[in-house]
C-alpha cells in the first residue's frame, strides 16, 4: 500500500461523515424538528389556516377564493386564478399599455356594479397583489361594496358595517402594514349573521 492510499483514507471517511450529517441531520432531523415544533406552537397555521364549515374544509384564511355572487363582497384580482399551484402576479411593468387598459376596464366595471364614480374605485379592488392570492382588501375597498351587500342581502348598511368594523384588523404589532379584511372571512360572518337564500 503506498503512502498516497494511507492519506486519503481519513479524507475520505471525514468527507463521508460531513455529508451524512449534514443530510440527515440539517435536511432530515432539522426539518421534521422544525414542522413539529410548529404544529405544537402553531397548530392552526401549520396545518394551512384551514377552516371548515358544518365539518368541511371551505377554504383556507392565508389564500383568496374568488366570489361571483353579489350577496358576497368580491375579493381582489388574480393574476394567478386563485390558484395558490400558479401564484404569480401579471408581471406587467407599470408602463405596459396593456395593464393600464386592463386596469381601466376593471374599474369601470366595479364603480357600475357598485354605483359609484370611476374615480372612487381603490386601487386594491382593480390591481393583482404579486402572490395572485391576497385575501385581504382594504377597508376603503370593503366599504365601497357594504351598500350592494346589504342591499340584495335585506339587511341595513349599519348591519353590515357592523360586520366589517368586527373584521377589520389593525396593523400587525400595532404599526406594521395597514387595516385590512380578510374577505372570505367576513363573507362566512355575513352568511352566519343571515343565512343566503
Amino acid at each position: 500500500m503506498n503512502v498516497s492510499t494511507l492519506s486519503s483514507t481519513p479524507v475520505w471517511r471525514a468527507s463521508v461523515m460531513l455529508a451524512l450529517v449534514t443530510l440527515l441531520g440539517f435536511g432530515l432531523l432539522y426539518s421534521l424538528a422544525g414542522a413539529g415544533l410548529g404544529r405544537v406552537l402553531f397548530p392552526h397555521q401549520a396545518t394551512g389556516s384551514l377552516i371548515e364549515h358544518d365539518g368541511q374544509v371551505i377554504g383556507s384564511s392565508l389564500v383568496a377564493q374568488p366570489f361571483a355572487d353579489d350577496r358576497y363582497f368580491q375579493s381582489r384580482p388574480s393574476a394567478a386564478r386563485y390558484d395558490v399551484m400558479a401564484l404569480a402576479g401579471s408581471n406587467q411593468a407599470r408602463t405596459n399599455p396593456d395593464l393600464r387598459a386592463r386596469i381601466d376596464e376593471a374599474r369601470a366595471a366595479v364603480a357600475a356594479r357598485e354605483g359609484v364614480a370611476p374615480a372612487d374605485v381603490p386601487g386594491d379592488l382593480v390591481t393583482q397583489s404579486g402572490g395572485g392570492i391576497d385575501p385581504h382588501l382594504s377597508p376603503e375597498a370593503i366599504r365601497i361594496q357594504i351598500v350592494r351587500v346589504a342591499r340584495v342581502r335585506g339587511l341595513s348598511v349599519s348591519e353590515v358595517e357592523r360586520l366589517v368594523a368586527q373584521h377589520t384588523e389593525g396593523r400587525q404589532f400595532g404599526v406594521l402594514g395597514a387595516p385590512r379584511v380578510n374577505v372570505l372571512e367576513l363573507n362566512l360572518a355575513l352568511d352566519a349573521f343571515g343565512t343566503p337564500e
